[in-house]
């Protein structure tokens, strides 16, 4: 008889990643909507993490680095129209900042220092 009767080998395991972007979406709306500058960043961090992961699981990029940059130019955009015009959103702004800077660092420190794997 077999140990775990409908599973195989053949199906793939499922991805932990909808869960984290699930987190992400709500725990940064709430430190946008109600200036918590840190669940702002935290959310955002976990938000675009979880899709650079999802990315890179799927197959749309050969390493998470670059997504992570994307984001990054993305985040910066947003939080310097939120920070830098007459919306009046500065620490929002700042908060979307921060976490740019933060996933800017990470892709560009992963991409120079990571060393590169050589496929399977």
């Amino acid at each position: 008889m077999d140990e775990q009767p409908g599973l195989s080998d053949q199906y793939r395991m499922a991805s932990p990643w909808p869960l984290f972007v699930a987190l992400g979406i709500p725990i940064a709306e709430l430190g946008i909507l109600f200036d918590v500058f840190v669940v702002a960043v935290a959310g955002l961090l976990l938000f675009c993490g979880s899709l650079t992961g999802m990315i890179r699981e799927a197959g749309y990029a050969e390493t998470a680095w670059r997504p992570l940059a994307v984001f990054a130019v993305l985040l910066f955009a947003v939080g310097g129209v939120l920070a830098f015009t007459d919306v009046s959103l500065v620490t929002r702004g700042y908060a979307i900042l921060t976490a740019g800077g933060i996933l800017a660092a990470a892709g560009i420190g992963g991409e120079l220092f990571v060393p590169k794997r050589d496929p399977v």
